[in-house]
C-alpha cells in the first residue's frame, strides 16, 4: 500500500463526514428538507464511538506497551448505552468528551445486536446478526488500515464487527469495505481491488458483473433494490459501492447520496456510499450547505482529525515520550 504521507487530512475528514451525510440523506429518504438541521441515526452514533474507542485504545497502547483494541472500542459501545439509557449508569458517570455532547443522548433509531451484547453478561457471544452496523460503525476504521501498513489492524476490523454480529459475512463486509477505504485513502483506485473483495462475500445472482461493468444507461433504482435489498451488512456495502461506482465525480456527492438513500435501508447504503465519496475525493467535494446543516458535524470532524493526529504522531505521548498535547489524555482516556 501507499506510503503514510498520501492519507491527506481532507481525505479523513471526507470519510467520516461523507458517511454521516450518507447517514442523513437516509433518514430522509433522500430527499432534503429545505430548512433546519439534517439529523443523523444510529449508526452515526456509534461510528463517533467507534472512533473514540479506538483513539482511546492507541493512547492505552502508547502508555501501556499493551491493549486488546476490541475490548477498549466495546467499552466504549458501553459508554453509549449509558448515555441512551439502555444499559445501567454506573458511579461517577462516563468520561470522555463525548459524554458532554447532547446529540448523542438522544435515539436515533434502534441497533438491536448491540444493545443485547451491553445488556449480556460481559463476554458473552455476540449475536448471530448480519446486520448493516457491523459495516457502518466500522467505517472510518480505514483511516487505520490505510496507516496501518501490511494490514496490520484487518484482524482487528473483523474482531470489533464480532464483538456484536456474530455472522461471518458481516465480519467480512466490514473488513472488506475497510479495505477497499484504505485504498481510497491513500489516492489509489479501489476499483482493482473490487473482484476480490467480491469473491469474498455472499452475493446476489448477477452482482459481481453488474458492479463490476462499466455503467451503461445510469444508476437503476432497481439495479440498487437487487444489490442491496435489505438491511444487512453485505447490501450496505454492494449498495453503497453501487452508487459510488455510478456517481463517480466530485460534482456528484449529493445527487449519488440521494439516489442511495432509496434503497431499502436507505441510511446504511447512502452512508457507505458517502464514505467511498469522501475518501477519494476529499471533504472539499461534500456540499456546504449540507455540511453547514448536518447534525454532528463539528464533534465528527474532530474526531477524523483526532483519529488521524493519534495514528501519525500519539500527541498524548508514551511511557518514555512526552506528550505534545497536554490535554489529550483526558480527552482520550487510555481505557
Amino acid at each position: 500500500m501507499a506510503g503514510t504521507e498520501r492519507v491527506t487530512e481532507a481525505r479523513a475528514r471526507g470519510l467520516v463526514l461523507g458517511a454521516a451525510l450518507g447517514d442523513a440523506a437516509g433518514v430522509v429518504g433522500g430527499v432534503w428538507p429545505e430548512r433546519g438541521v439534517l439529523r443523523v441515526g444510529v449508526a452515526t452514533q456509534l461510528g463517533a464511538f467507534t472512533v473514540e474507542g479506538f483513539v482511546r485504545a492507541s493512547v492505552r497502547w502508547s502508555h501501556k506497551g499493551i491493549c486488546h483494541v476490541p475490548s477498549v472500542v466495546r467499552r466504549a459501545y458501553w459508554r453509549w448505552g449509558v448515555l441512551q439509557g439502555v444499559v445501567p449508569p454506573v458511579e461517577g458517570g462516563v468520561d470522555g468528551w463525548l459524554a458532554e455532547v447532547p446529540v448523542l443522548r438522544e435515539r436515533r433509531g434502534s441497533a438491536p445486536a448491540t444493545v443485547a451484547v451491553l445488556k449480556a453478561k460481559y463476554g458473552s457471544a455476540a449475536t448471530r446478526s448480519r446486520g448493516a452496523h457491523a459495516l457502518t460503525r466500522s467505517l472510518a476504521l480505514g483511516v487505520p488500515r490505510a496507516l496501518g501498513g501490511g494490514d496490520r489492524f484487518g484482524p482487528t476490523i473483523r474482531e470489533i464487527a464480532a464483538l456484536t454480529h456474530g455472522a461471518p459475512d458481516a465480519q467480512e463486509a466490514a473488513f472488506r469495505a475497510t479495505d477497499l477505504l484504505a485504498h481510497c485513502l491513500t489516492g489509489e483506485d479501489p476499483l482493482p481491488h473490487l473482484p476480490a473483495a467480491l469473491d469474498a462475500l455472499p452475493l446476489p445472482p448477477g452482482a459481481a458483473d453488474l458492479l463490476l461493468a462499466a455503467p451503461g444507461g445510469g444508476p437503476s433504482a432497481a439495479e440498487l433494490a437487487r444489490l442491496a435489498p435489505d438491511a444487512t451488512a453485505v447490501s450496505a456495502l454492494l449498495g453503497g459501492l453501487y452508487a459510488f461506482t455510478r456517481f463517480p465525480g466530485p460534482a456528484d456527492v449529493d445527487a449519488a447520496l440521494r439516489f442511495a438513500a432509496t434503497a431499502p435501508d436507505g441510511p446504511s447504503v447512502a452512508a457507505t456510499a458517502g464514505a467511498f465519496l469522501g475518501a477519494v475525493h476529499g471533504v472539499d467535494a461534500l456540499p456546504v450547505a449540507l455540511l453547514g446543516r448536518l447534525e454532528l458535524a463539528w464533534e465528527l470532524d474532530v474526531l477524523a482529525r483526532d483519529l488521524l493526529r493519534e495514528m501519525t504522531g500519539s500527541p498524548g505521548g508514551g511511557e518514555y515520550v512526552p506528550a505534545r498535547d497536554r490535554y489529550w489524555t483526558q480527552r482520550y482516556p487510555g481505557h
